[in-house]
């Protein structure tokens, strides 16, 4: 169950590893989108269909660390009712802005955007998104205003970016041909360490821009209730696809990098990711609808 519609990146990632997971299972792999509420359709979905041990979410680990914090009620407990399987990739966010905006370096840019009178807009695919909450923990770091503005999903945000309707976002690496075309600027990467997609571009951190982390990880998740050998064979199997280097190749070509890992590291990663993400949500007020 992909907790975004046909085609976005969650869906793509989940393609990619489709058959050879359903080879090393001896089972048919069936993907249903189930897109909504910031993963929490699905994840309803997979948690009321938990007794069949068959059925598991593919999801950002934001399900956790964001969204019982933003959405009263919840209709499920993440701790409670869901276990982590694996992750399947982390992507980053790059600052970009629009190519007619006069700064042309992260220096200048947070001049300008500390110049009173310069009204910045930014944009996010949504409330309580990662690229939200890198635009609220720039701010806060970096010491400005903006003006956020939500939309409803990725492609439209770039799409204004690009069309100078708002003045920045923080977005996937699908923006570098854009960028490398003209049409974008990027400035910064909103990361502990550079992208190995794109090594060029610096940390915001390496900057002087501290405590502003916004990794997306997309990872799998099973109900409660599914034994741990089972738990224990799929992070196996999973991980192992993506040691290979076709689908690291294949992973790279979406801007995201796999990551095999552990489940106890996986957890260790979120538990983190909550920490920050709860300071900034809380101290802006933040909720599903604002």
């Amino acid at each position: 169950m992909v907790s975004f519609p046909p085609g976005g990146l969650a869906d793509a990632l989940s393609r990619i590893i489709q058959q050879p997971l359903g080879d090393a299972l001896g089972q048919s792999i069936i993907i249903e989108n189930r897109g909504g509420a910031s993963g929490n359709i699905a994840g309803a979905e997979v948690v009321r269909n938990g007794g069949d041990h068959h059925t598991f979410l593919v999801t950002v680990s934001t399900i956790e660390s964001v969204n019982p914090l933003i959405f009263n009620p919840m209709p499920f407990d993440p701790q409670r009712d869901l276990q982590p399987v694996a992750l399947l990739a982390n992507t980053r966010l790059f600052l970009i802005t629009r190519h007619t905006l006069p700064p042309n370096s992260l220096r200048e840019f947070l001049d300008y955007a500390r110049t009173p009178g310069n009204l910045l807009r930014y944009g996010s695919p949504g409330n309580g998104t990662t690229p939200h909450l890198a635009g609220e923990l720039l701010m806060r770091s970096a010491g400005f205003s903006a003006t956020h503005i939500p939309y409803r999903g990725a492609a439209p945000m770039i799409q204004d970016v690009m069309a100078g309707h708002i003045d920045f976002a923080f977005a996937p690496g699908t923006v570098f041909p854009t960028v490398r075309a003209g049409n974008l600027k990027m400035f910064a990467v909103a990361s502990r360490v550079r992208d190995p997609i794109a090594p060029d571009i610096p940390t915001l951190s390496e900057k002087g821009v501290r405590d502003v982390y916004a990794d997306t990880l997309f990872a799998i998740y099973a109900p409660q209730g599914v034994p741990p050998d089972v738990i224990a064979r799929l992070n196996r199997e999973i991980n192992r696809i993506l040691a290979q280097q076709s689908i690291k190749t294949r992973f790279m070509e979406l801007a995201a990098e796999a990551l095999p890992l552990g489940v106890h590291e996986l957890k260790g990663m979120v538990q983190t990711e909550t920490r920050l993400f709860t300071d900034i949500i809380r101290s802006r007020g933040i909720t599903a609808g604002s």
